[in-house]
């Protein structure tokens, strides 16, 4: 699954009562809790809030709207979070610029969720806004997780907890939509999936985008909803809800978009916590090398770990086992085994729901289960992680998080040429053999975004030596394999914050609250500003 950073595979279509949450909040969001399935450069600086004020011409009447917060009755947009987007929470929609050089042109609606401050208003400190990552998760969603993972934290009694879906995702119109459930089903779903998507042609890139434009409300919609309109949009959310400052949480694909934003609007920045941090230096081919090595390095620790079982599906020799994990699913490109429900499940998506387990460790046993069932030619474990990671809800109702995860992808990214793209599935089989196909693509293969319309937007490197902003607080893990450790050195050192080195080796750690350490710390910063220590480590 060739994503950005994307978060672990969650099941939230079914909560479980949550033990410790006060009335209500309890029944609504209980512990939907997150099943994780078992789930250098050289540089000007930047001088911080560069952007053109509230008071630019047009942009007044943005700047100056009051959400107006109510029943989120058809926020939803799957059954499941149906379940979720109910009182206590509360909905409003905000409305931005398609295009933020016209702004007296078409506009966009961008949904928000809200859990007021649950203590002494005296006390409350503003609107705390968070980014679940991806690109293309949802905020709305994301907000019901955190109050869930954060019930007994103090976060939520000094802030007004603030999801949004950031423009082109879930519950904000219009929303990018390319495929049908049915077509999702089937794994006819093929956008990013590098090193093993298979071959692509000009013309399949062209239809692609095509049927994007179609589902999506035409080519402005899909050319509109890259990082830097993102973080526009967040700077006019932060108005609308009273804040003369933001405070900001945001993980994975979230710390692009607080980078961005320190970039753009610095001054109006009370805190960051940015968490599994994307390098801002990197560009995408550097970082998907990078990335997909780390997804090798999980992947080799899995087998290492089976190898202990006689029964273990990848063998008991751990050198071996990459090897033998290719004997499994590279047939599986001529021919898709049995996966339940009339299901089947082909080599990108074997290779996906592999891939979304390994950004955490608890899910390995869910894994080594799918691959002993896959040798016995049965992919419904394997294809049921994917579903999970990919947005698909027991309904069999998806979310658009795929989808917009591409849209946002080709409008930051360059694209890449047919031989950058041969060359970068060549070296990603080279770093990452487990995702290999086995077979050679140079001259049958095509970036996904060629023939997207627009220009990629964000730039890199970006938020490079950005001055005037409070310290940030940047969280990384040692074995993450994803974001890179080193990643978090590098944003600090341009934006200016405190690294908090976790020890382990999944994913981001903080909103899901999965680790004392690391909860006192975040809550310490975000309610305080109090940054830990330079040799504080924390251990998962």
């Amino acid at each position: 699954m060739t994503l950005f950073d994307s978060g672990p595979p969650v099941d939230r279509s079914a909560p479980p009562a949550s033990p410790g949450m006060p009335g209500r909040l309890g029944a609504a969001v209980g512990a939907m809790a997150v099943l994780a399935l078992a789930a250098a450069c050289t540089s000007t600086p930047t001088s911080a809030g560069s952007e053109p004020q509230p008071s630019a011409a047009g942009l007044e009447a943005y700047y100056g709207q009051k959400l107006s917060f109510g029943s989120c009755a058809g926020y939803d947009t799957t059954p499941g979070q149906k379940k979720l987007y109910v009182e206590p929470f509360e909905c409003a929609r905000l409305k931005v610029p398609l295009n933020y050089q016209n702004p007296k042109g078409r506009t966009m609606q961008i949904a928000v969720l809200r859990l007021a401050a649950q203590g002494d208003p005296g006390q409350r400190i503003g609107s705390l806004v968070l980014n679940p990552g991806g690109p293309g998760g949802s905020g709305l969603t994301q907000a019901t997780s955190f109050v869930a993972a954060q019930a007994k934290s103090p976060l939520l009694q000094r802030f007004d907890v603030v999801g949004f879906d950031p423009r082109g995702v879930g519950s904000s119109t219009p929303a990018i939509s390319c495929f049908t459930d049915a077509e999702r089903d089937r794994g006819e779903d093929q956008t990013t999936l590098l090193a093993s998507s298979g071959q692509w042609t000009e013309e399949d890139t062209r239809r692609l985008a095509e049927r994007c434009a179609n589902g999506s409300g035409g080519k402005e919609i899909l050319s509109a909803v890259g990082t830097r309109n993102a973080a526009r949009d967040l700077d006019v959310l932060r108005s609308a809800l009273g804040d003369e400052k933001l405070t900001f949480a945001g993980q994975s694909y979230g710390t692009r978009l607080g980078a961005v934003y320190a970039e753009m609007f610095g001054k109006n920045v009370r805190a960051l916590a940015l968490d599994g941090v994307t390098d801002p230096t990197l560009k995408n081919p550097q970082r998907r090398l990078t990335q997909q090595a780390g997804f090798q390095q999980n992947f080799d620790k899995l087998a290492a770990s089976c190898a202990a079982s006689k029964d273990c599906p990848l063998g008991t020799d751990p050198a071996q086992a990459t090897a033998v994990f290719q004997k499994l699913v590279q047939p599986l490109i001529d021919k898709p085994v049995p996966a339940g429900k009339g299901r089947t499940l082909n080599f990108t998506q074997a290779v996906g729901g592999i891939t979304a387990g390994l950004y955490q460790p608890e899910v390995w046993p869910v894994l080594i289960k799918g691959l002993t069932q896959l040798k016995q030619g049965d992919g419904t474990q394997i294809l049921k992680v994917g579903d999970l990671f990919g947005g698909r809800e027991a309904s069999g109702v998806w979310t658009n998080f795929l989808e917009a995860n591409l849209a946002i992808n080709c409008n930051d990214e360059v694209r890449r040429t047919p031989e950058e793209e041969a060359r970068l599935r060549a070296d990603i089989a080279k770093s990452s053999p487990y995702v290999a196909t086995g077979r050679n693509v140079e001259g049958v293969t095509r970036d996904a975004c060629e023939s997207w319309p627009g220009e990629p937007s964000l730039g890199i490197p970006y938020a490079q030596d950005v001055k005037g902003l409070p310290a940030t607080l940047i969280i990384s893990v040692t074995g993450d394999p994803a974001t890179p450790y080193a990643a978090g050195k590098v944003l600090a050192d341009e934006i200016g914050g405190a690294v908090l080195t976790v020890e382990g080796a999944r994913h981001t750690v903080a909103q899901d609250a999965v680790n004392p350490c690391v909860n006192a710390a975040f809550a310490a910063y975000l309610i305080d500003l109090k940054v830990p220590a330079e040799d504080q480590r924390c251990r998962l």
